[in-house]
C-alpha cells in the first residue's frame, strides 16, 4: 500500500482557523452569560477537555478573545476572563452615547415601515417583560433592541465598534434593571426612543437616544455608589476589581 498524503499545509490551516473561531465562540458565550466569572482562569487542559479540541485552537481562541477585549494574559500565570472597573465602564458609556446619538439622526432620516414596525414590536415585547417582572428576558430585549438599532444604521464599522464595546461593557456586571422598579423607566425611554425616531426629526431622535445612555450611565454610578455603601463592604474593592485579581 502506498504511503497516507498529509493534508496541504493550507487546508490544515484553514481546519485550525474555523476550529479555533467555533471554540471562540463558544468560550465568548461562556463569559457574556457569566458562566465564565470576571476573574477566572481559562485553563487549557480543563477547557481542552471540555470542548474536545487540542491546544492549539484553544490558544487561537484565547488570542482573538484578548483581541475583543475579553481575557487578559499575565505572563506566568495564564489567562483570565476581564474584569471591568466603573471608570472604563464610564468611559466606555460615553463613547456609546456618541455614537447612539449618530444612530438615532441617520434612522430618523432613513428607517422604513418594516423596520420602524419592527422595533415597535420589540419594545412592545420589553414593556411584557416589565409587566411579567422579568428582569432578565427584559435585559436580553433591551440588548437586542440596541444592537438592531445600530444595525439598521446600515454603517459596517460603527455596527463592529459598538458591539465590542457592548462586550466589554457587559463584563461590568452590573444590571441596572436589577431592581424592578427601574423597569418601568428603562422602557419608557425606549418608547420615547421609537417616537422620535418615527417623527423623522434627525435632532430630537439623535437626543433621544444620547440622553437614555447617558442616564444609564448616571444609574450605573448610582448603583455603584449605593452597593459600596451597603452594610460589610465599607473598606472593599469593587467586586469587579476583586475578581480582576487571580486566585
Amino acid at each position: 500500500m502506498g504511503a497516507i498524503s498529509q493534508p496541504h499545509p493550507t487546508i490544515t490551516l484553514l481546519q485550525t482557523s474555523s476550529l479555533a473561531s467555533v471554540v471562540q465562540g463558544e468560550l465568548e458565550r461562556m463569559i457574556l452569560s457569566g458562566e465564565l466569572a470576571p476573574g477566572a482562569k481559562l485553563t487549557e487542559v480543563a477547557l481542552a477537555a471540555r470542548l474536545g479540541v487540542s491546544r492549539g485552537p484553544l490558544r487561537e481562541a484565547f488570542r482573538m478573545l484578548e483581541e475583543a477585549g475579553l481575557v487578559r494574559t499575565e505572563k506566568n500565570r495564564g489567562v483570565f476572563v476581564r474584569a471591568v472597573p466603573l471608570a472604563e465602564a464610564v468611559e466606555i458609556f460615553d463613547l456609546r452615547a456618541a455614537m447612539d446619538e449618530l444612530v438615532g439622526r441617520r434612522l430618523a432620516e432613513r428607517i422604513t415601515p418594516a423596520q420602524l414596525k419592527e422595533v415597535r414590536g420589540l419594545v412592545e415585547q420589553m414593556e411584557q417583560a416589565v409587566k411579567a417582572k422579568d428582569a432578565r428576558q427584559y435585559h436580553l430585549l433591551n440588548l437586542s433592541f440596541h444592537d438592531r438599532l445600530v444595525d439598521l444604521a446600515g454603517n459596517g464599522k460603527l455596527t463592529a465598534i459598538y458591539r465590542k464595546l457592548i462586550k466589554e461593557l457587559s463584563l461590568f456586571r452590573r444590571m441596572n434593571l436589577a431592581d424592578g422598579w427601574q423597569l418601568p423607566v428603562s422602557a419608557g425611554e425606549h418608547r420615547q426612543i421609537v417616537k422620535a425616531i418615527a417623527s423623522g426629526d434627525a435632532n430630537a431622535a439623535g437626543r433621544a437616544m444620547y440622553d437614555h445612555a447617558m442616564d444609564s450611565k448616571e444609574r450605573t454610578i448610582k448603583n455603584n455608589q449605593r452597593q459600596q455603601s451597603a452594610p460589610g463592604t465599607a473598606g472593599r474593592l469593587p467586586r469587579t476589581l476583586e475578581r480582576s485579581t487571580p486566585p
